[in-house]
């Protein structure tokens, strides 16, 4: 994907009116300090677009950021923040994102973030499971690739794969932010198989 204009041009809180977007919708979840912000930003191909709260579970909206007029990446709200209140975990963590996948007319895929470091949390399975459960198979972003060694990546995706119990034929791309290793693998998933592109309009797109 060349990116030529991006813009953020929906923020919606819990009391916002969701919008009746005409263009395809890419979500991504993930819990708090997984790199959600880090990933939109290197998709974007910009620095720090994508907001980075400085305190971790702070963002509490959902973001809608156009590309190339053409299509949607959704930010949505992060989850399993410690030190937010259960009440704000139901509020913005749930029934945000809930409400969202329950009336958006273009969402196409849900891309989850999973820290590649760790076994999956509690918090992780049970979002895995109820995206399933919305009638969505998310695909898996195993993060913070560059934190661990290369001998190491195949053992931490078998972890993850058994941790989140993952639906046979799942994909899983491992991503890192500092070196950008699976951007291009992600964005050669949404245009093939989200954004209807083929090999020549690929092609003709990346001149």
């Amino acid at each position: 994907m060349v990116i030529k204009n991006i813009n953020l041009e929906t923020v919606c809180g819990i009391t916002s009116v969701l919008p009746e977007n005409d263009k395809p919708e890419i979500a991504f979840a993930g819990k708090s300090n997984v790199g959600k912000s880090s990933l939109i930003n290197a998709l974007m191909n910009r620095k720090s677009y994508a907001r980075i709260s400085a305190t971790p579970g702070k963002t509490q909206t959902i973001n809608f950021y156009t590309i190339n007029e053409e299509m949607y990446l959704v930010d949505l709200p992060g989850y399993g923040y410690a030190k937010v209140s259960e009440q704000e975990k139901i509020q913005w963590g749930g029934k945000l994102i809930e409400r969202y996948l329950h009336t958006s007319k273009q969402l196409k895929a849900v891309f989850l973030l999973i820290d590649i470091r760790h076994d999956p949390s509690a918090n992780d399975k049970m979002m895995y499971q109820w995206i399933l459960d919305q009638g969505y198979q998310p695909i898996i972003i195993a993060t913070k690739l560059d934190k661990i060694k290369r001998s190491q990546v195949q053992k931490h995706i078998k972890m993850l794969k058994t941790g989140l119990q993952l639906v046979p034929g799942t994909k899983v791309i491992p991503f890192s932010s500092q070196t950008k290793q699976g951007r291009d693998e992600i964005w050669e998933l949404i245009e093939t198989e989200y954004l209807g592109y083929g090999n020549d309009e690929g092609a003709e797109d990346d001149k």
